[in-house]
């Protein structure tokens, strides 16, 4: 079971953001990884390489950095 959601946040001044999110009671790790996806989805817009070429990914809708992935604990 897993009891936090830690998400990967890289602001453009250089600093790793690890926002935590803390489950209770604990939910399935099936449960984190939908969680994750949809937080994901509400702070951030994945840009393509249509758009930004070798520099695509999931961009912070307040343009402050960018998104990286989360970890399950």
């Amino acid at each position: 079971m897993v009891k936090t959601l830690i998400l990967l946040i890289l602001l453009f001044d250089g600093t790793l953001v690890k926002k935590e999110i803390k489950f209770s009671p604990s939910v399935s790790l099936k449960e984190c990884y939908t969680q994750a996806r949809a937080h994901r989805d509400s702070i951030a817009k994945y840009i393509g390489p249509e758009i930004k070429g070798s520099n695509q990914g999931w961009y912070l809708l307040d343009n402050t950095g960018t998104y990286h992935g989360f970890i399950c604990e």
